[in-house]
């Protein structure tokens, strides 16, 4: 395998690259990270952006993360969001030239959908361990689900109501290896298809900019838990104006309006605050 990474995951016969990359789901779980991470995803990632695997292959593929996805038995914590990131690539393919069914599309929205609500292990990287980072492993395949326009309106509403509840999860837990601004990205490009209307993303935006279950934003900094909120919402929001600042979209006005009446209701610093 490392002989083969040194080659770009060059296989000359595609029978024998299907069959490998069916072989590589095993490893996606594995504590290794450059087992994991830098042969496994690695080459499942280079031959779906090559769509150098077989439909069977990409079907067989799509069954296989799924089912891993949905298994709560991860004890070390990789297999599920690799799980998700790959069926991001997958999906991602599908966006590129339509492979999946449309069961297989409905199969992916329950199971992120599932797996982002229950998610409560928010690890990111380890030095030794390399990545989980199973909040922006979610969000990327969300990302790559709701700008599909073979996934209809109600299916793209469940996965970004998932995603709200992740944007500050009601645990003392600080996003600092990117979270924030991979649930932003799924979000603004959700946001661009335009497939929800303005009253859905008005409740949306007040539901991530809610100090719930603090009474308000001034308590937030009474706690671990209300500065850990607050931490993850404001950047969330931050990020998300600057994707709408940057994204050059022609909804990007209205949201990045949108985003400065939810910055508002979350409010300055106190030491902002005294300045004033």
């Amino acid at each position: 395998l490392a002989a083969l990474k040194a080659t770009g995951f060059e296989v000359a016969q595609p029978e024998a690259r299907d069959a490998m990359a069916i072989a590589l789901l095993d490893c996606i779980g594995d504590p290794q990270p450059a087992l994991r991470d830098g042969l496994a995803y690695s080459a499942l990632s280079t031959w779906l952006r090559a769509r150098q695997l077989s439909a069977p292959t990409v079907h067989a593929l799509t069954a296989g993360l799924l089912a891993q996805l949905r298994d709560t038995r991860d004890p070390g914590g990789f297999r599920r969001p690799f799980a998700a990131l790959l069926l991001s690539e997958v999906a991602h393919a599908d966006l590129v030239a339509v492979l999946l069914t449309a069961e297989e599309r409905d199969a992916m929205v329950a199971a992120i959908v599932a797996y982002l609500r229950g998610l409560n292990d928010y690890r990111g990287f380890s030095d030794t361990e390399g990545w989980r980072h199973g909040v922006a492993h979610a969000a990327d395949l969300i990302g790559q689900l709701s700008v599909n326009t073979e996934i209809a309106a109600p299916a793209v509403q469940r996965m970004m109501d998932a995603l709200a509840a992740r944007v500050a999860p009601s645990a003392k837990v600080y996003y600092v290896h990117g979270e924030s601004a991979r649930l932003a990205r799924a979000a603004y490009f959700t946001y661009r298809r335009g497939v929800l209307d303005a009253a859905y993303w008005e409740r949306w935006m007040n539901v991530v900019a809610s100090p719930a279950p603090l009474r308000d934003w001034r308590a937030a900094y009474g706690s671990e838990l209300g500065l850990a909120r607050r931490h993850n919402t404001l950047a969330f929001l931050h990020a998300l104006a600057q994707a709408a600042r940057t994204g050059g979209g022609a909804t990007d006005a209205s949201l990045l309006d949108a985003v400065d009446q939810a910055l508002a209701r979350v409010g300055l610093d106190r030491e902002h605050q005294a300045l004033d």
